[in-house]
């Protein structure tokens, strides 16, 4: 069985509570699990404006997975994204190796982190 890199993003309703929240990133967790996926990143975006209103609303929860499945857990997972109606939106794609690599050096630096700046030592 042939596994490729991938990684999902996607919005889950505003009105869940935090305890619904990390329920249902768990659910999609399983859900890529029972299909054999390696799960290598999760990250717990939280609770954020949107650009524009889906379903009439305003912001929502967002969930970053980075994962290693086969082909056909893709399908799998897209569908039960779809099947719940809480989940607003969804994209999941294939990464190729700079984006792996990309994501590999993401990681040790931190979310959204800065690299250190080093300082240089003057002889004063």
């Amino acid at each position: 069985m042939i596994k490729k890199m991938y990684e999902t993003t996607f919005i889950l309703s505003p009105e869940l509570t935090e305890d619904e929240y990390k329920a249902m990133v768990a659910k999609f967790l399983k859900v890529l699990a029972d299909q054999s996926a390696e799960i290598i990143n999760t990250e717990y975006w939280g609770l954020k404006k949107l650009a524009y209103p889906i379903q009439k609303k305003g912001s929502g929860y967002y969930t970053y997975i980075e994962f290693k499945a086969p082909v056909e857990a893709i399908a799998k997972l897209e569908t039960e994204y779809g099947y719940d109606e809480r989940v607003l939106r969804f994209l999941t794609i294939t990464l190729d190796k700079h984006a792996v690599a990309y994501n590999i050096k993401r990681r040790e630096q931190g979310f959204g982190g800065e690299k250190k700046a080093q300082t240089a030592k003057s002889n004063d």
